[in-house]
C-alpha cells in the first residue's frame, strides 16, 4: 500500500527527471471565484500531464532484469504517454493498449515516444484486460496500471509534496485542494502527501457529470460504478469506478467530491488560456472549473486546484475558446 515513505522515495527517483511545476495565480481568476485561486499546472509536465510522475516512478522501481523485458499499460492517452516516455528513458520496450476512440493526438504522441500501440474496440465492448493479458503472458511484460498501483500512486503523490511546499512558501497552510479525478491515483497520492506535509489542507476529487463515481462512492461509503464506460469530452478522467487501492485512501483523507458540467470544463479551459497562458484538456480543467464556478461547495479564502493535463485536440480547444466573451 502506498504511503508517505514511498512518495518521498519516488520524489528522490524523479529528481532531475520530473518537472517541478509552478503554482500560478491570476487576479482575474480570483475575481471569478470570489477567493484566492492557486493553480498547479501539471499540463506543463513532461508528456503534457501528471501521468509522467507515476509512469517514471513505477518503471524506475522495477528490478532491472524485469524492466529489461518491457512494460505494458492500458490508457486512453495520458498514462500511455507517461509510461512510454519513462520506458524510452530506460531503453526498454513499451506496449500500450489504447481504445480506438482515444483522441488521435494521444495515439500519435504515444507512438512518437517509441511505444507499440495496440488498439481495442472500447465502444464495442472489447476487453482491454483480455487484450493486455494475452500480450503480457506472450512477451513477459510487466503491467503498470494507471492508478491502482502503489508505485504509480507514490509518483503522483510527488505533486502533493510540491503543492504543500509551494503553498507554505506563500503562507498558505489551510485550503481545499481540488484534484481532477478518474480512478483516483492523483487524488489519493496528493491526499497522502498533504496528510504528512500540510495537514491543514484536504484533497477533494472533482469529476464531470455522468462520470461522478468517486463523488457517489464517497457519499455511499462503497465503490459505485458509472453507468457508462466511455463518452463525454473528459476522456482523460473517464473510469468505470474508483480503484481498489485508491478508494480506501480517499475515504480516509478526502473531503466530498465536486461534480462539474462539460460546459463549465470548457469555460475553465478558456480561462486557463486567457489568464494563465496554459493549455488544459477538458478532463484536466474540471478542478479549475470547480474552483471558479462551484464556490459555494468550497471552504476557506484560498483554493488550490490542479490542471492535470493539456493534451487536447485542436477542434476541442477551439470549442473551449468559443466560450469566451468577444473583446
Amino acid at each position: 500500500m502506498s504511503d508517505i515513505t514511498m512518495i518521498r522515495a519516488a520524489a528522490q527517483r524523479l529528481k532531475g527527471h520530473a518537472r517541478r511545476t509552478p503554482l500560478l495565480s491570476s487576479p482575474f481568476l480570483d475575481e471569478i471565484a470570489g477567493r484566492r485561486v492557486l493553480v498547479k499546472p501539471e499540463c506543463l509536465q513532461h508528456t503534457g500531464s501528471f501521468k509522467y510522475r507515476g509512469g517514471r516512478s513505477a518503471v524506475s522501481a522495477l528490478d532491472p532484469e524485469v524492466r529489461k523485458r518491457g512494460v505494458l499499460a492500458f490508457s486512453s492517452g495520458n498514462h500511455a504517454q507517461g509510461v512510454a516516455l519513462a520506458a524510452r528513458e530506460f531503453g526498454v520496450p513499451a506496449v500500450i493498449v489504447m481504445p480506438t476512440d482515444a483522441p488521435a493526438l494521444k495515439i500519435a504522441n504515444t507512438r512518437a515516444l517509441g511505444a507499440e500501440v495496440v488498439l481495442y474496440d472500447r465502444p464495442g465492448g472489447e476487453s482491454r484486460e483480455k487484450v493486455g493479458e494475452a500480450l503480457r503472458s506472450e512477451r513477459g511484460l510487466t503491467l503498470i496500471k494507471p492508478y491502482d498501483e502503489p508505485e504509480v500512486i507514490a509518483g503522483q503523490g510527488t505533486c502533493g509534496l510540491e503543492i504543500a511546499a509551494q503553498a507554505a512558501e506563500l503562507g498558505v497552510t489551510k485550503a481545499d485542494v481540488l484534484v481532477c479525478c478518474g480512478g483516483g491515483g492523483l487524488t489519493s497520492g496528493i491526499a497522502l502527501a498533504l496528510e504528512a506535509e500540510a495537514p491543514g489542507m484536504r484533497a477533494r476529487p472533482v469529476e464531470p457529470e455522468g462520470f461522478d463515481d468517486t463523488a457517489r462512492s464517497l457519499l455511499s461509503g462503497r465503490i459505485e460504478q458509472n453507468a457508462q464506460g466511455s463518452g463525454g469530452i473528459c476522456d482523460a478522467i473517464v473510469t468505470p469506478a474508483p480503484g481498489q487501492l485508491t478508494f480506501p485512501i480517499m475515504t480516509r483523507l478526502c473531503g466530498p467530491g465536486i461534480v462539474v458540467s462539460e460546459d463549465e470544463a470548457l469555460r475553465a479551459m478558456a480561462q486557463a488560456w486567457q489568464r494563465l497562458k496554459v493549455v488544459a484538456e477538458p478532463g484536466g480543467a474540471v478542478a479549475l472549473a470547480a474552483a471558479l464556478f462551484h464556490g459555494h461547495e468550497i471552504e476557506g479564502d484560498t483554493v488550490i486546484c490542479t490542471i492535470s493535463g493539456g493534451n487536447v485536440d485542436q477542434a476541442m480547444f477551439a470549442r473551449a475558446l468559443d466560450t469566451l466573451e468577444p473583446a
